[in-house]
């Protein structure tokens, strides 16, 4: 089982996508377990000041060290004798993708480090095993990136999905987006479902999303598909 466990000044920010869909049905299952920290309990302060003026100058608040490395203190504590890696959400971190999602959710112990505010002493840096970044842009806070990192670990948990050729399917899995998908009814406002998918023919069904997948992902990704090892079947596909 794979253990979540998030430190943040917001605990409540979570509480509503923990409990629909993939997530609230995988710990429903007790394949994930999650834990909300809120690194406010932490604080020795009396009015349960978690954040400070930074040294040097310079605008806005720096959340202090302490309660951060007694909540991750805590927490290692609880788990003692298991794996663990310690996730600070940071704009400076290496950028989340499906491999790094796919390495985590091997893991027995996820820790996660959300900032606010300025940002967080640097010290905190001392404790972490990972700095990870969901892109080039900036949020108010690291919430929104651990959940995206959550909800991307979480589903490829074995048992998490209905099938467990689900995610393998999914853009990036392997290193192609997804191809097109289709549903009832088979014409809407002119537009018709592709026959082949209506063939039953398998073999060809194959073919046609392989294809489609390569084509989407040359015109869409040309970064992601320059990375790629065509096959023969691949190059005969595109001509």
């Amino acid at each position: 089982m794979l253990k979540i466990h998030v430190l943040t000044l917001f605990p409540e920010f979570f509480e509503s996508p923990f409990n629909v869909s993939i997530i609230k049905r995988a710990l429903d299952k007790g394949l994930i377990q999650i834990e909300l920290i809120n690194i406010r309990d932490f604080s020795r302060d009396k009015h349960k000041k978690v954040d400070d003026y930074p040294y040097g100058g310079g605008c806005g608040m720096v959340m202090k060290p302490e309660p951060i490395f007694e909540a991750v203190e805590y927490v290692e504590k609880m788990i003692e004798g298991e794996s663990r890696r310690i996730i600070l959400m940071s704009p400076q971190g290496k950028v989340f993708n499906q491999d790094l999602a796919r390495q985590l959710s091997k893991e027995q112990n996820l820790i996660f480090i959300c900032g606010h505010y300025e940002g967080i002493d640097e010290r905190v840096k001392t404790l972490i095993t990972d700095e990870i970044s969901i892109g080039d842009f900036i949020l108010t806070g690291g919430e929104i990136p651990a959940l995206a990192i959550i909800d991307a670990t979480s589903r490829l948990v074995p048992g998490v999905l209905g099938s467990s050729e689900s995610p393998e399917d999914e853009s990036f899995s392997n290193g192609l987006l997804e191809y097109p998908q289709y549903t009832r009814p088979e014409v809407y406002r002119g537009l018709r479902v592709p026959e082949v998918l209506l063939s039953g023919n398998h073999k060809e069904i194959e073919l046609f999303r392989r294809k489609e997948a390569l084509i989407r992902t040359r015109d869409k990704r040309p970064d992601l598909f320059q990375k790629l090892k065509l096959t023969d079947l691949d190059k005969k596909l595109l001509e």
